[in-house]
């Protein structure tokens, strides 16, 4: 391409608006220069290769993620970790603020952002008041890639100290399947059993898989 005849990507920007660019184009802005014999852009459709052209992918990687592509290194690799970043926070501030959980979504759009790009495993609980306002959102555990611990006792502790009238369990899985392993089911149900006992009601298990996401209550497997 004839850079002199069309115009590069920054200087179309600048006249027509960011939104004219492509996905490549506009990462290839973020890396500046090629190495010897590629430019800027033949370095960001590698990294698009490496992403699967899926740049909600791409936002995944950490910065050695991106260094493993010729021609960025350490210092490239940091500016689109933070552009990324700037991104997902753009996003979290766009959303509603919400403080009654009426649907699974609610729940899931609460925690995409947060759960959505990790490499490990959290797992959250989300303590509601009587009328399903939230109370608290607490950390339990974060784990590895295929598992976290969460002890019903430090559950139940904390939900029961904040006097907590019920409870939603939240946690990921970084490999983008949402479908419930064993385990998660296993877990569920030794939570929903104690909750019940207690008083203190477990109203639903949702498990973020990137854009993605299985409630139990609405697949019915609260039971």
């Amino acid at each position: 391409m004839n850079m002199r005849l069309e115009l590069r990507p920054r200087e179309r920007m600048l006249l027509q608006g960011v939104s004219s660019l492509n996905d490549a184009e506009l990462l290839a802005i973020l890396i500046g220069s090629g190495p010897s014999g590629k430019t800027a852009h033949d370095v960001a459709l590698d990294l698009l290769d490496l992403a699967g052209d899926d740049l909600f992918e791409l936002g995944k990687l950490l910065p050695e993620g991106y260094a493993s592509i010729n021609g960025i290194g350490t210092a490239r690799a940091s500016v689109l970790s933070a552009a990324m970043e700037i991104g997902r926070r753009r996003m979290a501030l766009g959303r509603p603020k919400t403080s009654k959980i009426v649907t699974s979504k609610d729940v899931y759009l609460k925690f995409v952002d947060r759960l959505s790009d990790l490499p490990h495993e959290e797992f959250w609980v989300l303590l509601l008041r009587r009328s399903n306002h939230i109370l608290a959102e607490i950390k339990i555990s974060s784990g590895g890639l295929t598992g976290t611990v969460a002890d019903p006792k430090i559950i139940f502790g904390r939900a029961l100290a904040l006097r907590a009238a019920a409870m939603v369990l939240v946690h990921n899985h970084p490999s983008g399947n949402p479908k419930p392993s064993q385990s998660d089911i296993s877990l569920t149900k030794n939570l929903c059993d104690a909750g019940n006992f207690l008083d203190l009601p477990v109203l639903d298990h949702i498990i973020v898989a990137g854009r993605q996401y299985v409630s139990f209550a609405d697949e019915g497997l609260l039971k």
